[in-house]
């Protein structure tokens, strides 16, 4: 066999080959773009098919909400009348949650004492000792602490004393001026934001956002979960309301849920930000009033809505 021979040989299987694979390549390739293809028509549906849902959704919530705005005056009207109620709010509550939730207290016939602002440094561990140390130190003549050693359940205690009194009292057992101290020596500490002193109330709500972020999140849940704690030992009873996303494990909500001994006495709601949940937090109010507790709002730990309706 000659050299040439040889050459042409070798080049034509080479030639053969590249063919075969073109023509395969080709044919593979026609098949997976039509795959492809059929796939993405496919998924485009199912998305345009879930885009309709979602907008139909929204509307069904918006119409809810709506229809749930228009009669929650006639369903809050009396129940919380003669009643003084106080709002504890944390720095993420929403401004238009707490001008919605004092005007519902109001429409209930209830009479709001003032609000008091609580900071980030309530919450935040590295500011836990000196919460401790001034809990300790500004606790006003005649008035205890809880036996815990807990910055969130020792702020509660302190504030409950300057904030409730019990059902059977008609005024603070705390002189004005302690009281005014205990809250001024919190604003000096950065723990309450300085303003008018808020007048002694019966009940209190404690208002907040969504869940807490970063990675002391479940630390300050849990550490406001307690302060409202006891808020709800110091007077006739306290309900905590947060927005959606406040049920979950780094929400102050949901740990009040998760904890059997506070959900038992301190009431909870989420989706304040809804006129359900406004209605819900006002109901909630008066079942503490009445020595009863629950958990209220659209989260999967919620019992039902709004106090008195069914789960479902």
């Amino acid at each position: 066999m000659s050299f040439r021979y040889y050459i042409v040989s070798v080049t034509a299987i080479f030639l053969a080959l590249a063919l075969g694979l073109v023509l395969g390549s080709t044919n593979v390739s026609q098949r997976m773009l039509s795959a492809v293809a059929g796939d993405r028509d496919s998924l485009n549906g199912q998305i345009d098919q879930l885009s309709s849902s979602r907008t139909q959704l929204e509307a069904d919530l918006r119409a809810g909400n709506s229809f749930a705005a228009a009669v929650a005056p006639a369903v809050v009207r009396g129940q919380l009348a003669g009643r003084r109620v106080v709002l504890v709010s944390t720095p993420d509550a929403d401004q238009a949650d707490r001008d919605a939730v004092r005007q519902m207290v109001t429409q209930a016939g209830g009479t709001m004492t003032g609000e008091l602002a609580l900071t980030d440094a309530v919450t935040d561990p590295a500011r836990a000792d000196a919460a401790r140390d001034l809990a300790t130190r500004l606790l006003p003549s005649g008035a205890q602490l809880p036996a815990s050693a807990d910055a969130g359940s020792l702020l509660g205690g302190l504030l409950g004393s300057a904030l409730l009194v019990r059902p059977q009292d008609t005024r603070s057992r705390v002189a004005a001026d302690q009281v005014g101290a205990a809250l001024a020596g919190l604003a000096q500490g950065g723990f309450v934001r300085a303003g008018t002193r808020p007048a002694p109330a019966q009940l209190a709500v404690v208002l907040t956002g969504g869940p807490f972020k970063g990675t002391d999140a479940a630390d300050r849940a849990a550490t406001l979960a307690r302060l409202s704690a006891e808020l709800d030992r110091a007077g006739s009873g306290a309900v905590i309301a947060g927005r959606t996303g406040s049920e979950g494990p780094d929400g102050a909500v949901g740990v009040v849920r998760a904890d059997s001994v506070m959900s038992s006495t301190l009431s909870t709601v989420d989706g304040v930000q809804t006129a359900i949940g406004r209605v819900a937090t006002v109901l909630a109010l008066r079942e503490q009033a009445d020595g009863r507790a629950g958990r209220y709002g659209s989260g999967s730990n919620a019992q039902a809505p709004i106090p008195g309706a069914s789960a479902g």
